[in-house]
């Protein structure tokens, strides 16, 4: 017999142990099924489980268990990411804490550091995603700084270098000033702050007494400009362009430049342009040819040509300086408070600078047509489709990706520097050597270049690198491409558009079918989870107080399509009581000898009520496979869960009470009893099936509890109902459902007391609907709790009730009536339904007034605006419920 309680934390270690060594995540290279892919995004080496993670590997997860139970070759492919800079400064900081720098160990033994670090540190993510229920084939686990995945790294570079694709440039990146590396856009944080606007004069040369304005945040970098640019429609300075200005402090003359860039609506309308130290101004520089003059070093201390007293100046020091010198010369107009956007290292905290430096780069632009062009076919598919806009947003405007990292922990760029500086890009040394004989005539000395490449270059070859590439293997040629890519939508860019241009540039073929986007889990007011709120929801902490199951089931319940997720704690108790129920409906049905049986087919089925929940549950097996193949998690869930709590819980064992509880004299009750037993006991084994993509751990524990079994169910098949429908019987029990919701409805509203029995009053039934009332009078007497059912009612018997006090209803071509005189009080409840009726109109009034005003709807957050049209539905929706329980009050 089951416990009394469900107790997850006592089952769910022993069966994903189970699963585990049993091999039931395995994939099988030589099987005959369809196989069915999924690449798991690589978690960082360093991670712990967030609610990001828990989110999306339970949408991989529940799509992997059900394609294997569909009969198809399930492989998600499991691995985790060297994740460069954040894995060398997690071994830095240990190293800093004995008083230790990487320099002092020298690269090689840093690097060996860092691996003893990933050997004893580097499994957390994987073992908490054991705990998330993930059914990876973990025996297939990469890491991408492996050898083989080294390998395909170092092949895909050499190829592209040689292709013209990967080159060396002198081009702008955010270079991190604390880290001393360049870092990829996902690494820069904006954050909003309060600095100013300083406008300075810059002297127009050969105009005496005449200046151009230009607006700035950062005084500093002037002593890099090149060139002031306006617009070329500005008729206030249209007769200043091809004229040059004097630049303050250094003296340079530079020219006054016509480009649209310069917006005359935004400050004066004139721009100072220093192409080396802004991403906009890069762009400007090259449009007219400028000089590009770096004027910050690696530290972002002042350099280059400036004057003496300025050189080794920190950036912020230098700022104050060239403020003052500019009050000084009579140049400085104004200075203005001003809030804006800085960007910020997040994994240093310090100010990211645009840097003009030597570095690796992809010829983005010619790999992104192809995959333009792919999308823009069909042979991949975003799901939701509007993500695609964003997708061709990015491609179509995508620049040299640069690909070089001045850090150690990484795939060292395989690139070595002859005598002269000529560039040999070799898979190894020695063959790098061999070509540098060639090409000077005799052996020379080679310094390999110092270089990391991005996390995201070998991150970009993850579907099929795992697979075995460069090696043409049987793995690669059966399960690339993948049939489906589960992951956020902020990496669209900087994982999913590379993957598709590695994909199709080097195996010929789209890496994924589909790519589903899933939205961000904010908090349950819809803001973004972070630190410094305080609002972050530990999903481990959600685990050990809920269980594994309410934590899934709720994530993917919550999941709609083109929606981000507000997680409430209140939510993931709810599905802790959805697994109770369920827990409890197994309880009964063993208490009350409901067995599966061998061999039960429930198309022989004779009981009405047995016929109605067989085609019930063949109803919502197709329903579920339907929404998960369309990747609308929350329909499935939703749609299970309505029938495991309403249609199987709620409804079908209260009617099978009295079969399965009464007695068993005759034989017609006795073969009546044990159909029911069977049916309720393959009713449940199927919702177990059903349920388990979503809830593994519970439903693998009843079905090892509750009979006979010749394996586990997470390596069953899929129900296959065919031929289950039965219309006559989903008619006759889906009226009783209607009859007794209804009444219940009513009680709810007009507030009868619980215990209170009244009478049910029934008129207009047609004669197949009457015998359906006599057949199933008492379960509608005891579910509904009435003392009498009358289902013809006489007219008289009507009148009296109306004339006393009573509510009406109609179901179907019925009309119900329910006395309810001295049950309650009929004027004081109208009185109450008038009082809740008008307070919800004033609420709905306070909203649309909000709503009204542009001005709230321009500034406030998204969130909020979303959140007062949630409450004008909801309250809209009661207020109209309202009036349906005020109108059945009519009659008295």
């Amino acid at each position: 017999m089951l416990e009394k309680t469900y107790r997850p934390a006592e089952v769910e270690a022993k069966h994903y142990e189970q699963w585990e060594k049993s091999g039931a995540f395995a994939a099988d290279t030589a099987s005959d099924k369809v196989p069915y892919t999924i690449m798991m995004p690589p978690p960082n080496v360093t991670g712990s489980l967030h609610m990001g993670h828990a989110l999306t590997f339970t949408l991989q997860d529940v799509l992997v268990r059900f394609w294997r139970m569909r009969g198809r070759d399930a492989l998600w492919q499991p691995g985790t990411d060297h994740a460069g800079i954040a894995t060398q400064m997690v071994v830095e900081r240990q190293l800093e804490a004995k008083g230790v720098t990487r320099h002092d160990l020298g690269r090689d033994r840093f690097i060996e550091r860092v691996w003893e670090w990933k050997g004893e540190s580097g499994g957390t993510i994987t073992r908490q995603l054991r705990r998330l229920g993930a059914s990876p084939d973990w025996a297939r686990e990469r890491f991408t700084m492996d050898q083989g995945l080294s390998d395909a790294v170092r092949t895909v570079f050499v190829t592209l270098h040689k292709q013209g694709l990967i080159y060396r440039d002198k081009r702008l990146v955010n270079w991190d000033p604390k880290l001393h590396t360049a870092i990829s856009d996902l690494e820069v944080e904006q954050r909003e702050v309060k600095g100013h606007m300083w406008h300075l004069n810059y002297p127009v040369d050969g105009l005496e007494d005449t200046y151009i304005t230009v607006a700035t945040t950062r005084p500093e970098t002037m002593l890099g400009d090149t060139a002031v640019a306006v617009h070329p429609e500005d008729e206030r300075y249209r007769h200043l362009v091809g004229k040059r200005v004097r630049l303050p402090i250094v003296g340079r003359l530079i020219p006054i430049v016509a480009d649209e860039y310069s917006d005359p609506t935004k400050g004066t309308g004139a721009v100072k342009i220093t192409p080396a130290h802004d991403f906009n101004d890069f762009q400007v520089g090259s449009r007219h040819a400028l000089p590009m003059i770096n004027v910050l070093d690696r530290d972002a201390r002042i350099t280059g040509p400036v004057p003496a007293e300025y050189l080794g100046l920190d950036r912020y020091e230098a700022r104050k300086k060239i403020v003052a010198a500019f009050e000084d010369l009579g140049l400085l107009v104004k200075i203005e408070p001003h809030t804006h956007m800085v960007p910020y290292g997040d994994r240093s905290g310090v100010v990211i600078e645009p840097w003009l430096t030597d570095q690796w780069f992809v010829d983005a632009a010619t790999l992104a047509k192809p995959a333009i062009e792919a999308v823009e076919t069909g042979r991949t598919r975003f799901v939701p489709r509007h993500w695609e806009n964003t997708y061709y947003e990015w491609m179509r405007n995508i620049q040299p990706w640069c690909i070089s990292r001045q850090i150690w922990w990484g795939h060292q760029v395989p690139a070595w520097y002859g005598p002269d500086g000529q560039v040999f890009v070799e898979m190894d040394e020695a063959a790098a050597q061999a070509a540098a004989a060639a090409h000077y005539g005799k052996p020379v000395e080679l310094t390999r270049d110092q270089d990391v490449l991005d996390t995201w270059f070998s991150s970009a070859l993850w579907p099929f690198s795992t697979l075995g590439w460069p090696t043409q293997t049987p793995d690669l040629a059966r399960y690339y491409p993948t049939d489906v890519l589960v992951t956020g939508f902020d990496i669209i860019f900087f994982w999913v558009a590379r993957m598709m241009m590695m994909g199709l540039h080097f195996m010929g073929d789209v890496p994924f079918r589909d790519i589903y986007i899933h939205a961000l889990v904010r908090d349950e007011k819809g803001q973004k989870m972070s630190k410094s709120k305080g609002n972050i929801i530990d999903p481990l902490e959600l685990i050990d107080r809920y269980g594994c199951d309410a934590l899934r089931f709720t994530l993917a319940a919550l999941a709609a399509q083109g929606r981000d997720i507000k997680l409430a704690e209140g939510r993931v108790e709810g599905y802790r009581n959805f697994a109770t129920k369920l827990w409890n409906a197994a309880r009964f049905c063993q208490m009350n000898e409901c067995r599966p049986v061998a061999g039960f087919d429930p198309r022989t089925v004779r009981q009405t009520v047995n016929r109605w929940i067989a085609g019930k549950a063949a109803e919502v097996a197709d329903k579920v496979a339907q929404a998960l193949e369309a990747y609308r998690y929350d329909a499935a869930a939703g749609t299970v869960y309505q029938f495991v709590w309403g249609t199987f819980c709620d409804w079908y064992l209260e009617f099978a009470k009295p079969i399965l509880q009464g007695g068993s004299e005759t034989e017609a009750a006795k073969a009546a009893q044990a159909e029911t037993r069977a049916t309720a006991a393959w009713a449940l084994d199927v919702i177990l099936h059903l349920l388990h993509p979503f809830m593994p751990f519970i439903t693998e524990e009843l079905w090892e509890q509750t009979g006979s079994r010749d394996g586990r169910l997470m390596t069953r098949g899929w129900p296959r109902l065919e031929g289950l429908h039965d219309a006559a019987a989903e008619q006759e029990m889906d009226w009783v459902v209607r009859m007794v919701s209804t009444v219940r409805g009513v009680r709810s509203e007009m507030n009868v007391p619980a215990g209170s029995q009244v009478d049910l009053l029934v008129g207009g039934l047609d004669a197949a609907k009457q015998g359906w009332a006599r057949t199933h009078g008492d379960l509608v007497v005891r579910l509904a709790r009435l003392a009498a059912f009358e289902p013809a009612a006489a007219p008289e018997r009507v009148a009296q009730a109306f004339s006393h006090g009573a509510a009406q209803m109609v179901v179907d071509e019925a009309t119900l009536v329910l006395p309810l005189a001295g049950v309650i009080d009929i004027d004081r409840e109208r009185a109450r339904l008038d009082k809740e009726i008008a307070r919800l109109e004033a609420d709905i009034a306070k909203v649309d007034k909000k709503l009204g005003n542009a001005d709230f709807v321009a500034k406030a957050p998204p969130e909020v605006v979303e959140e007062q049209q949630e409450r004008r539905a909801d309250w809209s929706a009661a207020a109209a419920k309202l009036r349906e329980a005020l109108a059945r009050l009519s009659g008295a």
